[in-house]
């Protein structure tokens, strides 16, 4: 009986060493913060303001900065798991006016060469007015920008560029019901 329990017990115990000894081996696959940042070239890199809030009545528009980019693997080995966090600011200020976390590169690996899908990374948080000539003409409207870090399997983060914020508003307000009517009848009279 007793030959029986050592058995039951050393090959469980067997099993978890041999699975303990192969995620080690896959976690340990990280990358050196120095290989990360040589392997990564942003590209198409464009920024904005997006709508994060819209509603016509009483007026109310919630403006939030956005970078949008591409990367493209110029390293000697596949990228997979890369992470990148931007972080929004008004230039000139400590305080941060947003972030935006994302797994930009995930399941598929980035192989040398190629170039990834586009990646947008929005500010959570925005800046309010009334609409968008508000923003438009005021002179108080300060200039933002996005610091843009990257992470992948264990790395610490490094900083791939700092981009100024453009004043280009991507949202259209759309035109008011019923103008049309009113602007036909003044027309005929």
């Amino acid at each position: 009986m007793k030959k029986k329990t050592n058995l039951i017990k050393i090959i469980p115990l067997t099993l978890v060493l041999i699975i303990l000894i192969s995620l080690g081996s896959s976690c340990a696959k990280s990358i050196a913060p120095e290989e990360l940042k040589s392997s990564i070239e942003l590209i198409d890199i464009e920024t904005r303001w997006e709508k994060k809030y819209y509603q016509p009545w009483p007026p109310k528009l919630t403006l939030a900065p956005a970078v949008s980019f591409k990367v493209k693997n110029v390293g000697e080995e596949p990228l997979s798991y890369v992470y990148f966090n931007g972080i929004f600011r008004f230039i000139g200020e400590k305080e941060n006016l947003g972030d935006n976390f994302l797994a930009g590169i995930h399941g598929d690996p980035l192989n040398p060469g190629e170039i990834s899908e586009e990646i947008t990374l929005q500010s959570n948080f925005g800046v309010e007015g009334d609409n968008v000539e508000h923003f438009k003409n005021n002179p108080e409207w300060k200039t933002a920008e996005v610091r843009i870090f990257a992470k992948s399997k264990g790395s610490q983060y490094i900083l791939l560029g700092t981009y100024t914020i453009s004043k280009k508003i991507n949202f259209k307000e759309p035109e008011p019901v019923g103008m049309e009517e009113k602007e036909e009848k003044k027309k005929k009279k």
